[in-house]
């Protein structure tokens, strides 16, 4: 498992701010159909130390690379203060992925029979799926995703030149379900892939950048309960905006 020193990581956070703000640099480091790929290394690394519903990830430049840092929380959600840091290299995908949304129904036909025996009434009735956070649907999934290969360079140049690149993203605060999600077989994911996504904000009034969690499983199966099942996952929450402080500004 890769890791960064105390000194490499806070180098690597001030790399990614000075590049914030030359459009020629991100466009180097961040080819818009590169992922992020976490291992079941990584995975159970960030399980075991995180203490918040909730853990943070950081976007450095390492060796002239984009990495994403694994940083877990504390209770109150402060950092917690550790010696290496996990990362993630951004690199192309070695092969195509799948992202799965089984949905389950369940029809429940009654039958009522009178005292004396008679059938008085007949009903069907048909349970449909919900969605729960953090589960994402598939299509609304693959279209942030395509959104941010198709226009995330358009994205970073206005960032760029109209905004200084003060609000280009530095850290995701990420649910922790998502790396570690109740499913049927209370099985860990062997693997995760972490792409970019792009999605309008209401609040904001502008569009957001998203990491959008797609996890991979042994086996994936349903119980026949009323579920959505899925490996798709997102609701992180980019800093800036959310939570901004002094500390956030720096990326420290």
């Amino acid at each position: 498992m890769t890791t960064l020193d105390n000194r490499q990581y806070q180098m690597a956070l001030e790399a990614w701010i000075t590049s914030c703000r030359d459009f020629s640099a991100l466009q180097s480091l961040v080819p818009t159909n590169y992922v992020f790929k976490l291992s079941s290394e990584q995975i159970q690394w960030i399980v075991q130390r995180n203490r918040n519903q909730e853990f943070s990830v950081e976007i450095g430049v390492y060796n002239n690379q984009l990495i994403m840092i694994l940083c877990p929380l504390d209770e109150r959600g402060q950092k917690l203060f550790i010696n290496d840091f996990p990362y993630s290299i951004l690199s192309p995908l070695s092969q195509d992925i799948t992202l799965t949304q089984t949905q389950q129904y369940v029809v429940v036909n009654n039958a009522v029979i009178s005292t004396d025996l008679r059938r008085i009434d007949n009903t069907s009735d048909t349970s449909f799926p919900v969605y729960s956070k953090p589960m994402m649907a598939q299509d609304k999934a693959v279209e942030a995703i395509e959104a941010w290969r198709n226009e995330g360079a358009n994205w970073f140049y206005y960032e760029c030149t109209e905004q200084g690149g003060t609000r280009i993203f530095n850290k995701f605060f990420v649910p922790s379900s998502n790396i570690n999600p109740k499913n049927d077989h209370d099985e860990a994911p062997t693997s995760i892939v972490c792409a970019f996504g792009l999605k309008y904000s209401d609040i904001y009034q502008r569009m957001m950048v998203t990491l959008i969690f797609i996890s991979f499983y042994g086996m994936n199966e349903g119980n026949g309960s009323i579920t959505t099942i899925s490996n798709t996952y997102d609701w992180s929450q980019p800093c800036p905006p959310f939570r901004i402080a002094i500390s956030d500004a720096t990326g420290i």
